[in-house]
């Protein structure tokens, strides 16, 4: 057996505090993101400052002593918790002798690592390459790709290097395959919605426990690790709840604190499918005491998606606390309303929570038996729209035919239901 002897590259974390956001707290965020990406964040850095210098984004002292420490610890990369621009990535990297990434290129690096399924792949590529396309004329250590390591990985490595005209070719090709598998996508959502089938997401921010909860409630095997962005491609499994009334359970991509916009947009479609779901389980980390940020920072990108779509979005958000019997402090749960505090790992609360997502499910579906005048084809057409048929026959009177129903389809097709007992119950 081979054993991997590659280094682990040791970083350098630095930050900008201007009061746009808490840096600290980001900046132990980026620690983690920066063990994700496989490197050691030996070393972190924090200035104040009013704004952020044109050159080096810090100020000139603070980056001659970063430069100075890089080299007395002989430090392979350093990580900037704020998107850079190439001017200040390559006077960084004069200063400080090695590769100089920003947050963006790093959650990209990690984005890329983690693409399993050809969708994720395209969209991971197509959110690197527009990243870097603004930013191809005259960057320096960082444009050369072929060293290895940290922001250097994903489906677009070979390309960057490129003129912008190719990657603007590729950025075209990749947004056509995408439109592509979308639509396939799509095909299939609408037939679950005609079939009436519930979606139920799993939406929250990374590392709170969605996978393992995924795999308690479905034993769908899906990779849980103590990593963040342990999961990129969605995963979908039907769930059987305890009325014996199945739903389909999706587990999406975790979200973060200023998640590039870059990512947003490429993985807007998959998003906006969980998003649209029936039913959404919020899911945070409860032990985490930023557990009440993550379940804002995931109703705050939930409702962005939302903006602007014509369906009607108010659909029930279900807050779950999940490694509940981590919390040190119970009342926590007391601030939060309609919370459901859960276990993944050891399966405490499940039952609450199907409970709760069972008080929740949308409008019941029942099938149907109709006759049709020919003179109302408009109301057949209807059915096959907003509903499901399951059988069709034509007969001398007109159509006859089996759909599945909701209460306010059924409204309009109730005076020609072939079964008169449940025509005047309902």
């Amino acid at each position: 057996m081979f054993e991997n002897t590659e280094k682990q590259e040791r970083a350098l974390l630095l930050s900008l505090d201007t009061g746009e956001y808490d840096a600290e707290t980001s900046l132990a965020e980026l620690g983690e993101l920066t063990r994700t990406a496989g490197a050691e964040p030996a070393f972190t850095l924090l200035q104040k400052r009013p704004a952020p210098d044109a050159a080096t984004c810090l100020g000139s002292g603070m980056a001659e002593e970063a430069a100075e420490l890089v080299k007395r610890e002989e430090l392979d990369l350093v990580v900037f918790d704020r998107e850079l621009s190439p001017t200040q990535i390559r006077n960084l990297e004069k200063l400080c002798g090695v590769r100089v990434i920003d947050r963006t290129t790093l959650i990209l690096d990690i984005f890329a690592q983690r693409a399993a399924s050809k969708e994720g792949k395209l969209q991971v590529e197509l959110a690197q390459l527009r990243y870097l396309l603004p930013r191809l004329s005259g960057q320096g250590a960082s444009m050369s790709r072929l060293g290895g390591g940290i922001g250097t990985r994903g489906p677009g490595e070979t390309k960057l290097e490129t003129d912008r005209r190719h990657i603007r070719r590729r950025i075209d090709s990749l947004k056509e395959q995408l439109r592509d598998v979308e639509a396939a996508r799509g095909v299939i959502e609408k037939r679950r919605r005609k079939n009436g089938t519930v979606t139920v997401a799993l939406v929250g921010y990374t590392n709170a426990g969605k996978s393992t909860l995924m795999n308690r409630l479905t034993q769908a095997g899906v990779l849980a690790e103590d990593k963040l962005f342990a999961t990129l491609d969605p995963t979908a499994r039907a769930l059987k709840l305890p009325s014996g009334k199945t739903v389909m359970l999706i587990d999406t991509v975790g979200l973060i604190r200023r998640l590039p916009h870059h990512l947003v947009e490429a993985f807007k479609s998959t998003l906006e499918q969980a998003a649209a779901a029936d039913i959404l389980l919020n899911i945070c980390d409860a032990s985490s005491p930023e557990a009440g940020e993550h379940l804002r920072v995931t109703e705050e990108l939930l409702q962005s998606l939302r903006k602007g779509n014509q369906e009607d979005f108010s659909r029930p958000v279900i807050p779950v606390l999940n490694k509940w019997d981590a919390v040190e402090e119970p009342e926590f749960a007391l601030r939060i309303p309609g919370a459901v505090r859960i276990s993944a790992l050891h399966g405490e609360g499940i039952d609450e929570l199907l409970k709760a997502i069972e008080e929740n499910l949308p409008e019941k579906t029942f099938d149907v038996e109709l006759l049709l005048p020919f003179s109302k084809s408009g109301l057949a057409a209807k059915l096959r729209e907003e509903g499901a048929v399951l059988s069709e026959e034509y007969v001398a009177e007109g159509l006859r035919l089996t759909a599945r129903v909701g209460d306010r389809l059924y409204a309009a097709v109730r005076e020609f239901d072939i079964d008169p007992q449940r025509n005047s119950s309902q």
